[in-house]
């Protein structure tokens, strides 16, 4: 199983691996054009309250502690221009 992981990350450290696919998504989520059904599901706020407790952490809960952690200061900027974003990724 470890074998197979490294075959596939190319025997990059998993977790920055993580960090960067799941930041990868998220810039190509953002340059969807709104009416995307994907961006729809991303911006829909549900109805719901939530339970009592300690809330559950989000994807975007993780994607913008990752930014943070990078020091990205001006994402939106970033991932507008796609060859900046790329170099965080």
């Amino acid at each position: 199983m470890n074998e197979e992981l490294n075959r596939l990350t190319g025997n990059k450290n998993i977790i920055n691996y993580i960090k960067a696919q799941r930041l990868a998504w998220f810039g190509h989520v953002n340059l969807m054009p709104d009416n995307s059904m994907v961006k729809k599901v991303y911006e829909l706020s549900p109805t719901l309250t939530r339970s009592l407790g300690r809330p559950k952490t989000r994807w975007e809960d993780d994607v913008k502690s990752d930014i943070t952690n990078m020091k990205i200061t001006n994402w939106r900027d970033c991932i507008r221009k796609r060859p900046k974003w790329k170099e965080f990724v």
